[in-house]
C-alpha cells in the first residue's frame, strides 16, 4: 500500500465498506463522544469521518491532536448506521474505523479558524494565507480560478490562436499608470520596467507573421487597490488578431465569454451573442457611465429644454448656462413614504450634490417641491417623455459635463437597488464603442490620450490634421459585464505616420517617439499588416463567477490595499551593498514625528 494514502478523502463509497483503506489529510474537527473519538479528515478534495474506539492503541495519540495537524490513517471501511449517515457529505455513507495513525505534522495554535464560518480581519487573512486558502470558500475560488484559466486556454486554440510568452523585462510605456521599475545591475543608472501590459510585444508579433496569439499574461501597474483591481499584478487573456476588422474581434471574444459564464455560470443566464453595442457618447447620456450595467432596467433621459426657461429656477439657470437636467426614472416609487426620499436627499449630499430633486405622479398630476414650482405642462411633459404612470416617480441630476453624467449614473444604480429592479442571477455583456481618442487632463488642461495610446484614430491621418481633437473618434472599445468592464481593446495603428502624428497631439515630439517606440515603429516600416486585439482581466472574470465582492477573494497570494505582502515581508530595505551593486542611493523623505 502506498506510504501516505490508498484514497483521498472524497473516495471512499459504500461499497468501499469491509476493505482497508489508508488516507492522509489534515484534522479538520475532533468530537469526543462518550469514549468515542471522531475526526473528520481533509484533503484537497473533501472529507471522511474517522472513528477511533474506546481502548483503541492510537486513542491516547489522537487524544493530543490539534485541528490542522497532518496526519496518516489506516483503517476498515465501515458503513454507517442509517441514523448517522450524512447525505450533505459524498463520504457521508461511510467511516473509516482507525487501526494506525501516524503524525507527519503537529498544528500549533492556530491564529484562524479553518473549520466554520467566522469572519476574520483582511490584515490576519493575508498575513497567514496558507491557513486561510484552507478555509473551504477560498480554497473552492483558487480551483475555480485554475479550471477557468484552462478552459481560456482550451477555447483561444481551438479558435486558432497560438500562445507565447512575452518579455517582463523591457521599457516603460503610456499605459496609464504607473511603471514598475528595476534597476539594472549592468548598465548603471538605467531601468527595466515590468510591463503594465504586452501591448508593443503582441503588436510586433503580427508584424512577425503570426495571425493569432494569446497568452495568460502577468501585468504590473503601481497603482491603488479597488474591490475590482488588485494593486501591483494582475493577470489578462490577451490576445491579438492580423488582418482582423472590429466586427471578427467581437465575434472571438463574444464566443469565448458567452462559453465561459455559460460553463462556469451554475446556470444563471449569460447574454447570446452578438452582445450589444453602445457608442461611448450614448453610454453616458442614458446609462451616465462607460461601464453600464445592463441588469439594471433604468434609462436616463435629458430633460434640459423641459426647464430651460421655467418656473424652477435653480435648473433654469444651469440650462442657460450651457448645463444639463438629467432625469432619472422611479417606477412604482411615487407611494414611497417620505422617508424614502429624504434617505435619498442626504445620500446625494454625500455623493457632493446639492441634493436629488424629484416628482411624485398621482391621478391629479405631479407632486413635490420641484412640481409646485414647475409648469404643469412642463411637468406633464416630462411624465410623458419617460413613459411614467400615476404611482411612478422620477428624480433628476443637473449640473455640466463630466459630472453631471456621473452623478446621474450614481442616481440610475441607487434608485434601481432601493426598488429592488436589478435582474438577479444573469450576466448581461455589452460592447461600449468610438470612445474618444483625446481628452482635457484635468490637471494641466492639456490634450491627453483618453485610452490605449496605441488605438486606429477612425478617419486616419487626415482626422488628425483636420479635426479638433476632442472630435476625433477611435477605434476603441470596452466589453463591460454587470457594469464591470472586463476589458479595453482597439484596432491598432500599425502606421508611422500616423502614429507620429496622434502623438505629437498629445504632446509628444517624433524625437519622443523614435526614442520611447523606435523598437515598434521601426517594425511598422518593414510592413505591419492592420490587426487588433483585446484583453479581459482573468481576475475580474473569475471575481465575477465566484460570486465575490473583492478580487482578492480569487488571487492565490494577494496584496493588502496598501500594496504589501504580509505574508512574505515585501516590499523591503536591502542592504547597503546590494545598493552600491546597483549604483543607487537612497533619497529618502524624513519620517513624519507623531504627536
Amino acid at each position: 500500500m502506498h506510504p501516505y494514502r490508498s484514497h483521498s478523502c472524497s473516495a471512499l463509497r459504500a461499497s468501499d465498506a469491509g476493505t482497508t483503506a489508508r488516507l492522509s489529510g489534515w484534522v479538520h474537527s475532533k468530537r469526543d463522544h462518550g469514549g468515542l473519538l471522531f475526526i473528520d479528515l481533509r484533503d484537497e478534495t473533501g472529507l471522511t469521518q474517522i472513528v477511533i474506539p474506546a481502548g483503541s492503541p492510537v486513542m491516547e495519540t489522537a487524544e493530543h491532536l490539534r485541528v490542522e495537524s497532518v496526519i496518516t490513517v489506516t483503517g476498515d471501511v465501515v458503513l454507517r448506521d442509517e441514523t448517522t449517515r450524512n447525505p450533505d457529505l459524498a463520504t457521508g455513507d461511510i467511516e473509516l474505523r482507525a487501526r494506525e495513525l501516524i503524525v507527519q505534522s503537529s498544528a500549533a495554535v492556530l491564529p484562524l479558524q479553518v473549520a466554520g464560518q467566522e469572519h476574520y480581519s483582511d490584515e490576519l487573512r493575508l498575513r497567514y494565507r496558507y491557513i486561510d486558502l484552507r478555509r473551504e470558500q477560498v480554497h473552492a475560488n483558487i480551483r475555480l480560478r485554475s479550471a477557468i484559466i484552462a478552459s481560456m486556454r482550451r477555447r483561444m486554440t481551438d479558435l486558432g490562436f497560438t500562445e507565447f510568452q512575452t518579455p517582463i523585462l523591457t521599457a516603460s510605456s503610456p499605459e496609464g499608470a504607473r511603471d514598475f521599475l528595476v534597476p539594472s545591475r549592468t548598465h548603471a543608472g538605467k531601468f527595466y520596467a515590468l510591463p503594465q501590459a504586452p501591448q508593443q510585444f503582441k503588436q510586433l508579433a503580427m508584424v512577425a507573421g503570426f495571425d493569432r496569439y494569446f497568452q495568460i499574461a502577468p501585468c504590473f501597474r503601481d497603482e491603488a487597490s479597488r474591490a475590482d483591481r488588485s494593486p501591483g499584478e494582475f493577470y489578462q487573456l490577451d490576445f491579438e488578431m492580423a488582418f482582423a476588422t472590429q466586427d471578427e474581434i467581437f465575434a472571438v471574444l463574444e464566443e469565448v465569454m458567452s462559453g465561459l459564464f455559460t460553463e462556469f455560470g451554475k446556470g444563471r443566464a449569460v447574454s447570446t451573442a452578438p452582445f450589444e453595442r453602445i457608442p461611448y457618447a450614448r453610454a453616458m447620456k442614458v446609462y451616465g457611465s462607460d461601464k453600464p450595467d445592463l441588469r439594471n432596467p433604468l434609462l436616463i433621459t435629458d430633460v434640459t429644454e423641459d426647464f430651460a426657461g421655467s418656473g424652477f429656477g435653480l435648473f433654469a439657470r444651469i440650462a442657460a448656462d450651457g448645463g444639463e437636467v438629467r432625469a432619472i426614472p422611479a417606477p412604482g416609487a411615487g407611494g414611497r413614504p417620505r422617508s424614502f426620499y429624504d434617505k435619498l436627499n442626504a445620500w446625494a449630499r454625500e455623493n457632493g450634490a446639492g441634493g436629488l430633486g424629484y416628482i411624485t405622479f398621482a391621478e391629479e398630476g405631479g407632486q413635490g417641491p420641484i412640481a409646485k414650482n414647475l409648469e404643469a405642462d412642463r411637468v406633464e411633459a416630462i411624465r410623458t417623455k419617460l413613459g411614467l404612470n400615476p404611482g411612478d416617480a422620477v428624480f433628476f441630476a443637473a449640473g455640466k459635463g463630466h459630472d453631471v453624467a456621473k452623478f446621474s449614473g450614481l442616481v440610475r444604480t441607487r434608485i434601481a437597488e432601493e426598488l429592488d429592479l436589478i435582474e438577479k442571477d444573469a450576466f448581461r455583456f455589452c460592447w461600449i464603442t468610438d470612445f474618444p481618442m483625446y481628452e482635457l487632463n484635468e490637471e494641466t488642461g492639456l490634450i491627453d490620450f483618453s485610452h490605449n495610446p496605441f488605438s486606429m484614430p477612425q478617419g486616419g491621418l487626415e482626422a488628425l490634421n483636420t479635426k479638433d481633437p476632442l472630435d476625433i473618434l477611435a477605434y476603441q472599445y470596452d466589453i463591460v459585464c454587470n457594469g464591470i468592464e472586463l476589458s479595453s481593446g482597439a484596432i491598432r495603428n500599425h502606421l508611422p505616420d500616423v502614429m507620429i502624428r496622434a502623438f505629437e497631439i498629445a504632446g509628444y515630439p517624433e524625437s519622443e517617439v523614435e526614442a520611447r517606440f523606435g523598437g515598434m515603429l521601426n517594425a511598422f516600416r518593414y510592413g505591419a499588416p492592420p490587426h487588433g486585439g483585446s484583453a479581459p482581466g482573468v481576475d475580474r472574470i473569475v471575481m465575477l463567477l465566484a460570486d465575490e465582492p473583492n478580487i482578492r477573494e480569487v488571487i492565490l497570494f494577494p496584496l493588502n490595499q496598501q500594496g504589501e505582502d504580509l505574508m512574505m515581508g515585501a516590499p523591503a530595505p536591502v542592504p547597503p551593498e546590494r545598493l552600491k551593486e546597483l549604483s543607487l542611493a537612497l533619497n529618502l523623505k524624513p519620517a513624519v514625528k507623531k504627536d
